[in-house]
């Protein structure tokens, strides 16, 4: 969300303890297998498989799944699944932009339920394009604080592979970067001692909109829908929100 929003840093910290374990430890296999499927099963020879697998791990992702998933990506056993990523783009309450990014084994099934899920929810889709073109790709690294990391550890860290950004979000360091440079730094970054919570590439928006929590408890409601479903992996969006709206959202849980 949002350039990892506020609000998905706060919902990050939750998502070991969801509910929904079920079906984040789902999502969390089908990335791993279609890493190994691009860039083969070697973890240590493939930086995308490398970063499934820990976000895996540090979701409590168990070995022998982890172990599974990379076998069927392989090809391993002979049950591998083709999946196709897909990107939709809509329009959220009062016209926040919405990028919906899927893993499917089925495009009409998955068209349908983004369709669905978007209707019932104060959103509505979007043509391709009309909300892509604000958006970006970028690695988002997400470091706790903790003995060995502070802002200039951290900076000291990558100083060499450089980063885009840092910010300091309460508990935890969010760090921008290019996506070509995102394993260059993240690799900085253990070679220095410092431990990172999650390594992402995703999607930032140029034109963040700042929302009430009226509009914001919508929007909210709009992205778990969407996350519910088997086939969305990820949602991103361009809504933000101030600290006080945090608050807000954070005391009605």
């Amino acid at each position: 969300m949002s350039g990892h929003s506020k609000w998905a840093t706060t919902k990050h910290k939750k998502a070991a303890i969801d509910a929904k374990r079920a079906k984040l430890f789902a999502k969390l296999i089908k990335n791993i297998e279609v890493a190994a499927r691009l860039g083969g099963p070697d973890v240590d020879g493939n930086p995308t498989l490398y970063d499934a697998v820990q976000k895996g791990r540090k979701s409590s992702l168990p070995n022998d799944n982890i172990e599974r998933a990379i076998k069927r990506g392989a090809g391993v056993g002979g049950d591998a699944i083709e999946y196709m990523n897909i990107m939709y783009e809509g329009y959220g309450p009062n016209g926040v932009a919405v990028m919906i990014e899927c893993l499917t084994d089925n495009k009409n099934r998955a068209a349908a339920e983004v369709r669905l899920a978007v209707g019932k929810n104060h959103g509505s889709m979007a043509d391709p394009g009309s909300v892509s073109y604000q958006f970006s790709r970028k690695g988002i690294i997400v470091v706790p604080k903790d003995g060995a990391a502070n802002e200039d550890s951290i900076l000291e860290a990558v100083l060499e592979v450089g980063i885009e950004d840092i910010e300091d979000r309460g508990e935890s360091f969010v760090l921008t970067t290019d996506p070509s440079s995102m394993v260059a730094v993240r690799t900085a970054l253990q070679a220095a001692g410092i431990d990172y919570e999650s390594a992402d590439v995703e999607f930032v928006s140029a034109m963040p909109v700042q929302v009430d929590a009226a509009t914001a408890r919508k929007v909210i409601q709009l992205i778990d829908a969407l996350e519910d479903l088997d086939d969305v992996q990820n949602v991103y969006s361009n809504f933000d929100i101030t600290a006080d709206v945090l608050a807000e959202l954070e005391a009605d849980d």
